[in-house]
């Protein structure tokens, strides 16, 4: 069994980010004195989605590649992976600093949607791929 070098790279990265998002969040909760909930203010939910939904998607993504990366070692494959995911994270984290990256898709500057899109389309295919892939390394190659 290989340390998942690669997983952890992805995990230090990801959870720099998410640290950052949740001072982000905790910082306007604390200035809007909104404790629980988003209240009326557009800004602190598009701030508490963003830190959700990387914590939703990160945790059971890293768990994944390091399962696979322990089988197969420090492979390219697995570096893509950790790439596409983090790359669509930040994506997804950079499009949601705006409102026109969250609520108002068709106002302001069209880069937000197209961060948004990318993040979560990275998203889902890493996720996808790294599940069939574990699946064809545990069922093809394992038990043969």
């Amino acid at each position: 069994m290989t340390f998942p070098t690669y997983t952890a790279i992805a995990g230090a990265m990801l959870l720099l980010l998410q640290q950052v998002l949740m001072i982000n969040t905790g910082l306007h909760r604390a200035k809007s004195g909104v404790n629980i909930g988003a209240g009326d203010d557009k800004n602190l939910e598009r701030k508490i989605r963003r830190h959700g939904n990387l914590a939703e998607n990160a945790a059971i993504f890293i768990v994944m590649l390091a399962l696979v990366e322990s089988l197969t070692g420090q492979t390219t494959a697995i570096l893509v992976f950790a790439l596409v995911f983090v790359v669509a994270r930040f994506s997804h984290a950079i499009a949601f600093s705006s409102l026109s990256g969250s609520h108002d898709l068709s106002q302001g500057s069209k880069i937000y949607p197209a961060l948004r899109a990318v993040g979560a389309f990275g998203t889902l295919l890493s996720g996808v791929l790294i599940s069939v892939y574990a699946i064809y390394l545990l069922v093809f190659t394992q038990l043969s």
